[in-house]
């Protein structure tokens, strides 16, 4: 498998693999840069189709760990691993062993946490065999509810920016993509604050109680980006900002809780050609990956107080990317990049 000629390779300091026979493990850990501290990301555990799109991601989103730490001004590199298997079937505490072991034998240049398809428990197994773990339940715990409040303070800025003077979200039409812990986290916030939602999910039982206690529209999960809203929200996996969908969104702004939105870099330059607001997603998506910097602190109000600031973030990226006439994920990048280069 071809790695220094991956799409997704971006000088990466270190990517390592592990197949453990006795528990069937096979993992990937990538290690993107490590100038402003430890390389900090989740565990992904996913059915691949096949070897190369699990070491694709692992490089994409090691990437986006590096530059979502630089952005919110912490003291991590960026760091992703993936096992490949479905994990409600594959996944014992033997082999989140195996992957805890896999995990100490860098000595503390990755530091994992949970991520799709692991949960706080699974740390908690992993941290039997290694200290280099975060979102344990006796640690961050789980930090679903900061994504969501940061993508929620997000959309109030995105709001800000494009459609009216204030960040009030009364009378918002948002269309949710994905509801999963962060997703309804996100649609619960939204509907306390007047917005009107539309949401979507592979899962029947998670539309239905949007609908019920949300009263949220339903709508397909592989359409829902063509709703007429005010907001497009995608909250499950990435890529879905591409060729394909890119011409259907019917909405001024994008700004949602999933990692590696955009297809490819170019996505961004074709969604500000149509005039539509995105919020790059490691900018406003870094609730979680803050909580894990303050692990320790008794004031949980502190946590949320630096969180909140993912609004003024986007706020400053959005103006200088309309002054600089770039798009907004070329503003990211350019932010992040000027603090973890200069380290």
């Amino acid at each position: 498998m071809a790695v220094f000629s991956a799409p997704g390779f971006d000088k990466h300091e270190h990517v390592a693999f592990r197949f453990d026979q006795e528990t069937g493990l096979k993992a990937i850990i990538a290690v993107h840069n490590t100038n402003l501290g430890p390389a900090v990301g989740g565990c992904r555990m996913w059915a691949y189709d096949n070897d190369a799109l699990a070491l694709e991601d692992a490089l994409r989103l090691s990437r986006g760990m590096t530059y979502k730490s630089a952005l919110a001004n912490l003291p991590f590199g960026g760091g992703k691993a993936v096992i490949i298997g479905e994990s409600r079937q594959d996944k014992s505490d033997d082999l989140l062993r195996a992957m805890g072991l896999f995990v100490d034998r860098l000595d503390g240049l990755y530091v994992v946490a949970e991520d799709v398809g692991t949960t706080v428990q699974d740390m908690d197994v992993i941290a039997e065999v290694t200290d280099h773990v975060a979102c344990t339940s006796e640690g961050s715990g789980n930090p679903s509810p900061y994504t969501a409040l940061g993508v929620f303070e997000g959309v109030r800025a995105a709001v800000r920016h494009k459609l009216r003077a204030n960040a009030e979200l009364e009378g918002v039409h948002v269309a949710v993509q994905g509801l999963g812990q962060v997703g309804f986290a996100l649609a619960q916030q939204l509907h306390d604050a007047g917005a009107t939602l539309t949401v979507a999910d592979i899962s029947a039982d998670a539309v239905t109680m949007a609908a019920d206690e949300l009263g949220a529209t339903p709508a397909d999960p592989d359409s829902i980006h063509t709703t007429k809203a005010d907001v497009f929200a995608p909250c499950a996996l990435g890529g879905i900002l591409n060729d394909r969908t890119i011409p259907q969104l019917q909405v001024p702004i994008v700004a949602g809780a999933a990692n590696n939105q955009l297809a490819e870099d170019r996505h961004g330059a074709a969604l500000a050609a149509r005039d539509i607001l995105y919020a790059p997603d490691y900018a406003i998506n870094a609730g979680g990956i803050i909580e894990i910097a303050h692990i320790g602190e008794q004031d949980d109000e502190n946590t949320r107080d630096h969180v909140r600031t993912i609004h003024d973030t986007l706020i400053n990226l959005f103006r200088r990317a309309d002054a600089e006439r770039l798009p907004t994920n070329v503003i990211a990048d350019m932010m992040a990049q000027e603090r973890f280069l200069a380290a």
